[in-house]
């Protein structure tokens, strides 16, 4: 099922390069769970202005003049979440360890983004006991996205999602108990979900391996729902169907 939410994560960004910051401003002004309060290019500016306001997520660069931006994360007494923003791999390890949400590579993609701010808005639902978000992963043990939909945030369980349909400049995501419409493209919508079990079948559909129950010559079955499969992504869907655990 999906729930409805207009909880916000309060943001920052800092990076020493003024182009990279609008950047963020960008993006993040097309994510539904992000307000981004404020920028900086400096470290120090940044740290003043968290001794005033609440923060909930900070984008940071690792790469900043004088205090790097894990000197930086490291120096604060009560440091919010932390997605670094960095054109470097080689600090991934060091700030997985200080329990960063996510590590962005320059230069990265909406939907990159966009499932990054995701985390870290499951994140926060969970550190908030009694919350309805909360409540529904302890007790199903489920996987969830957030997705923007009119003027609201909504929260889609993956267990409830079936498939996900191009239409115009809209995709329709499928659940077990309606429908949901969002102004993301297919790229967009296959960033968020290949990571869960969702496949490519054709141009203008994604759907749920797990709910695969037959294919046939022009279309796969979840349950009792066919979907069409495109030319191109045939033979990649027999393999992965044919090769696949419980059809042995």
């Amino acid at each position: 099922m999906s729930t409805r939410t207009t909880a916000v994560l309060k943001a920052i960004a800092i990076d020493d390069e003024p182009i990279a910051l609008e950047v963020i401003k960008n993006l993040a002004s097309e994510v539904a769970c992000i307000t981004l309060d404020a920028c900086f290019t400096r470290t120090k500016e940044a740290m003043v202005y968290l001794q005033q306001e609440a923060v909930d997520l900070i984008f940071l660069d690792i790469k900043m003049p004088g205090l790097s931006g894990i000197e930086f994360l490291k120096a604060l007494p009560n440091p919010p979440m932390v997605i670094f923003t960095t054109a470097y791999s080689e600090h991934a390890v060091q700030s997985f360890e200080l329990d960063a949400i996510d590590y962005l590579l320059k230069p990265f993609s909406f939907p990159r983004f966009l499932k990054a701010c995701n985390k870290a808005f499951e994140q926060q639902q969970l550190r908030l006991p009694g919350t309805a978000v909360g409540q529904d992963l302890d007790k199903k043990g489920a996987s969830a996205i957030f997705i923007k939909s009119g003027y609201e945030l909504v929260k889609i369980e993956l267990d409830d999602l079936l498939y996900v349909e191009s239409i115009g400049n809209y995709v329709q995501f499928v659940l077990t108990d309606g429908l949901l419409r969002s102004r993301l493209t297919m790229v967009e919508a296959e960033g968020l979900l290949s990571a869960h079990s969702f496949v490519r079948v054709h141009r203008s559909f994604l759907v749920s391996s797990s709910r695969i129950t037959k294919l046939d010559k022009r279309n796969v079955w979840l349950v009792d729902r066919p979907v069409p499969v495109g030319m191109m992504y045939r033979s990649a869907l027999e393999k992965m169907v044919f090769e696949s655990p419980e059809s042995r």
